[in-house]
């Protein structure tokens, strides 16, 4: 089993950053993929980036690439989301998951460990 926890969310202002973190504790050797996914009110959750332990390659939804990068510290088991150049569009709830498999990076059914998530707000 693993365990996650979000950290780093808040408010700022469109053109602000914010740094989401996500710590990992459990059977961490048994992750294949990590991902952040966020979900807006009254819309699906959707993936943001995706990033394979093991070639460290990394995947961004069409409407953040170029302004969040996901990194991933082995050594501390933590997941990272730099957000630069926020707009209002990415206020969301931001959850950190986790599988132990390949396959579509995006796809929600197919993690299957979920943060409690956290709170971006970008006014």
């Amino acid at each position: 089993h693993v365990q996650l926890v979000e950290s780093g969310g808040g408010s700022v202002q469109a053109g602000g950053s914010l740094r989401l973190s996500c710590a990992a504790s459990g059977y961490t050797a048994s992750i294949v993929t990590m991902g952040w996914f966020r979900q807006a009110p009254g819309k699906e959750r959707e993936g943001v980036a995706a990033i394979f332990t093991g070639s460290g390659t990394t995947y961004y939804a069409d409407s953040v690439r170029g302004r969040f990068t996901i990194s991933r510290d082995n050594a501390k088991n933590t997941l990272n989301l730099q957000m630069n150049s926020l707009k209002p569009e990415d206020t969301a709830m931001y959850y950190c998951a986790a599988r132990g498999t390949g396959g579509n990076w995006s796809l929600t059914r197919l993690y299957k460990y979920w943060g409690q998530g956290t709170q971006v707000t970008v006014s």
